[in-house]
């Protein structure tokens, strides 16, 4: 497995629409292109209380390549993350690292 790691900043204030866009748009795309997450985060002591961090799990890099660009040109995403986005951007920035689990981990 690869698991990918994503965390998003949001501008300040704009965290309560990013949640809500996951939990009513975002995670029905991603079962529809078949993309399985492995759990969300928001901070509770860290640098920032406006990210939202979380796991995505794929079985190798051409799965996510494939997944991932499908979910991403899906013109249904397209339009929902407009129209969410109609009172202004919502995400500053983006990080993401794709991990591999080691010998030992407990995530395999």
């Amino acid at each position: 497995m690869i698991y990918e790691t994503r965390v998003y900043r949001c501008l300040p204030g704009r965290l309560p629409a990013l949640l809500k866009r996951f939990e009513t748009i975002t995670l029905k795309l991603w079962e529809k292109h078949g993309i399985k997450q492995a759990g969300f985060f928001t901070t509770l002591v860290g640098e920032s209380n406006q990210e939202l961090t979380y796991l995505l799990a794929w079985e190798s890099l051409a799965e996510r390549e494939k997944k991932w660009t499908a979910f991403q040109s899906d013109p249904e995403w397209i339009t929902a993350r407009a129209k969410t986005e109609e009172d202004g951007q919502i995400v500053l920035n983006i990080v993401n690292q794709l991990l591999v689990p080691t010998s030992f981990s407990s995530v395999k």
